[in-house]
């Protein structure tokens, strides 16, 4: 199995790592890891690529490689450029450094980069820890993902939808939640959430120029969101599995709006 490691905070961080180790388990001693990621922090760029300029791809050693952009633009240069001769068999972009869970969701380019993959016609996982309280004595605060994560892509790759002729093909977000690897509950299907009352937000601030600018201000993770939801599953103790695809129609309103639209 060939698979391909991305992620949002840089080839770095110690997710990335916690990606290849998760990598390596799954395609075993005659499987290729291959690593794309961004060669700076890409953290809140959703699924943005760089349209309008160019993008650098620096060689680090074999099967690694550092790209001057977005995460979609490093599985793009994965497709097309550094394994151009034989695609991926998965792609997994993670461990992010904090969750995807509910409204996260769609500012993430950790989920950016296994929707790409997806639109590339092939399979996806976006992996992401948690962080909370619970936490704090933890030598690894990623060792819920490391410890669980190549369990749950099996459990994935055994019975989920894989089905490569959608228009939108199917990826899948993986949150492993806020406790030790010990007090993970097991898994759970939710759909995504939104946590009530919370938001991003801005914070003005002068510069010692004299100048002014604004800081995106982030939220508290802890709030209650929908029943049932991603948030709450993670919040309980589970791992969350949320499906999902690039398109946003909300295919629930198209009969009344065309009702109402077209009569």
């Amino acid at each position: 199995m060939r698979i391909l490691i991305t992620n949002d905070d840089g080839i770095n961080a110690p997710g990335l790592a916690v990606a290849e180790a998760i990598g390596a388990e799954l395609a075993g001693p005659d499987g290729e890891i291959w690593v794309v990621a961004p060669a700076f922090e890409q953290s809140g760029v959703a699924h943005c690529i760089s349209y309008a300029h160019p993008t650098m791809v620096a060689k680090l050693a074999e099967r690694r490689y550092a790209a001057e952009g977005s995460p979609a633009d490093c599985v793009l240069a994965a497709v097309y450029d550094v394994m151009a001769d034989a695609p991926p068999d998965l792609v997994i972009s993670g461990v992010n450094r904090g969750n995807n869970s509910g409204e996260n969701v769609v500012y993430s380019g950790t989920v950016g980069g296994a929707m790409e993959a997806a639109l590339q016609g092939l399979p996806a996982v976006a992996l992401s820890q948690y962080f909370g309280p619970q936490m704090a004595d933890l030598a690894d605060p990623f060792e819920g993902a490391a410890q669980h994560g190549a369990a749950v892509i099996r459990r994935l790759l055994d019975h989920a939808d894989w089905t490569s002729d959608a228009d939108f093909r199917l990826f899948y977000n993986v949150n492993f939640p806020p406790v030790a690897a010990a007090d993970v509950k097991g898994l759970r299907v939710a759909p995504q959430g939104r946590r009530r009352g919370v938001g991003f937000g801005v914070e003005p601030f002068v510069a010692p120029n004299g100048r002014r600018f604004l800081w995106v201000r982030g939220a508290p993770q802890d709030r209650e969101a929908t029943p049932g939801s991603d948030v709450m599953v993670n919040l309980d103790g589970h791992i969350s599995v949320t499906p999902m695809r690039a398109d946003l129609t909300c295919h629930a309103s198209l009969a009344s709006l065309t009702e109402a639209l077209e009569a």
